[in-house]
């Protein structure tokens, strides 16, 4: 297929698939907690708006939710089919990983889930509550288990290989890798951000529609002060993380960076533009600011680091593509910042929910940070080749024996099925997005029971006491 190996065909049909079913952890992992706020709002506050918010969110949650599930289990297979070698190799350590996540994060949300999507008016506000944030916990452990897993491929330790097969000796090293607190620390932040935005672009799309009430006007606030907080952490989470990947991983930062090689005495440049070209060993059409790339990555004005034509070329990531790749990811991160910077100008001016060129601005920045997660695993993954586990198994060796034709039409079905069914998900998510939060001023008294479902005749007049009353017996 297009001269394309079948190493190629599956490293293809993996980024495809993951570039799919990322998007849905990171929305579900925000909105979990964004759920998780709002309820506590209305339970403090009784303010309604809260409550309909919840509800809202709640519909774009679950359908996310599903999707995040169902792309998920397609992850999962591949490692068994088409990397094979691979799972042999590092099963021992990838494997139970992957099974704590199910035992705890996938477990403690289905279990509660149920409850904080149908039982509104079936258990007590305290119960429903307290599922809700279990759900949020729920997501925050599962990236802890699948991160601490890609860690230990990025930055592996812990193991020791016997007889051609990784086993690990010390399981507090596996988990808690060098690049482990950085990764999850920064995924986390980028999913609260990307949520974020999402919302916000939400609310600024209904207030330039001319839907202007109460309720758009408090999830885009609310919105924009997440942006405004979590944009300037997630750049000093980034940098921290650039200087780990430095000492771990130095060939990655010299291709992000287009680095070639260093001048005895001199400071290395920051290359805001070029293209990196992998035959000639240079980067082409650059456009460098002096000395910034020592200050940015070694805070001196003078420090080196090494560059790419130290490693032998078999060893070298794609330095093409992780430059621009992480050039998107930290555009995309200046206009989040700017984004926040100049809500608080407008709320300071009050302002924020009428000039419209930010509310235009807001709204294309909608899908911003998704894209920026997208364009920062690109950097990530890509940039840690030719290694499947850093620097213990390269990737060329962990790939099955599979030919070209059977990895083309996998990938051909993959492309086909995943664009209808997450085409038609979205659809139905962006849909309920555009219809906004239903206005309900009504606050539920001791004797209504709109919205109660029916219970088994046995039960007809007893009330189910979990807690505390119902939401729907609640006052104001």
């Amino acid at each position: 297929m297009f001269g394309l190996t079948a190493l190629e065909l599956a490293r293809i049909q993996f980024g495809f698939t993951i570039s799919f079913h990322i998007i849905f952890p990171a929305i579900t992992i925000g909105l979990a907690s964004y759920l998780a706020v709002l309820e506590g709002l209305w339970l403090w506050k009784r303010d309604t708006v809260y409550r309909d918010l919840y509800h809202f969110w709640s519909k774009i949650f679950a359908v996310n939710f599903a999707m995040g599930v169902v792309s998920g289990l397609v992850m999962a297979y591949q490692f068994g089919t088409n990397w094979s070698y691979f799972s042999s190799f590092a099963g021992s350590i990838t494997g139970p990983l992957l099974a704590y996540e199910v035992l705890t994060a996938f477990f403690l949300e289905a279990g509660f889930l149920g409850v904080m999507l149908f039982g509104w008016n079936r258990v007590g506000p305290g119960l429903h509550f307290f599922s809700t944030i279990m759900v949020a916990i729920g997501t925050l452990i599962s990236a802890t288990w699948i991160l601490a897993s890609n860690s230990w491929m990025q930055t592996p330790q812990g193991f020791e290989i016997i007889n051609g097969i990784v086993v690990p000796v010390n399981w507090f090293e596996v988990i808690f890798n060098p690049s482990f607190p950085y990764r999850l620390a920064h995924m986390t932040v980028a999913a609260y951000l990307a949520t974020a935005l999402f919302v916000g672009a939400s609310g600024a799309w209904h207030l330039l529609r001319g839907n202007d009430n109460r309720h758009v006007r408090t999830m885009m606030s609310m919105a924009m002060w997440m942006v405004l907080i979590s944009a300037p952490v997630q750049i000093l989470i980034g940098d921290l993380h650039g200087l780990n990947t430095l000492k771990h991983q130095p060939a990655k930062i010299a291709a992000l960076e287009g680095h070639w090689e260093n001048k005895p005495g001199e400071a290395v440049p920051l290359t805001l533009f070029g293209w990196p070209d992998m035959e000639k060993e240079e980067t082409l059409y650059a456009v460098k600011v002096p000395r910034l790339g020592s200050l940015i990555l070694t805070h001196s004005w003078d420090g080196q680091f090494p560059g790419l034509k130290e490693y032998a070329r078999e060893d070298r990531p794609n330095s093409t593509v992780v430059f621009w790749s992480f050039r998107v990811m930290v555009g995309l991160g200046i206009l989040m910042l700017l984004l926040g910077a100049w809500g608080l100008w407008l709320r300071w001016r009050k302002q924020l929910y009428e000039k419209r060129l930010f509310l235009r601005f807001a709204t294309l920045m909608g899908p911003a940070g998704l894209i920026a997660i997208l364009a920062g695993w690109y950097t990530t993954e890509i940039g840690r080749q030719p290694w499947i586990v850093y620097g213990v198994m390269r990737t060329k060796d962990a790939v099955s024996n599979h030919s070209v034709l059977a990895m083309s039409t996998t990938l051909i079905v993959f492309v086909v099925v995943y664009f209808i069914v997450f085409g038609i998900g979205t659809s139905y998510m962006l849909k309920l997005v555009g219809k906004g939060p239903e206005v309900d001023e009504h606050d539920p008294g001791e004797d209504d029971q709109h919205g109660r479902p029916a219970r088994p005749l046995s039960a007809a007049h007893e009330q189910i006491d979990m807690f505390a009353p119902t939401h729907a017996d609640r006052k104001g």
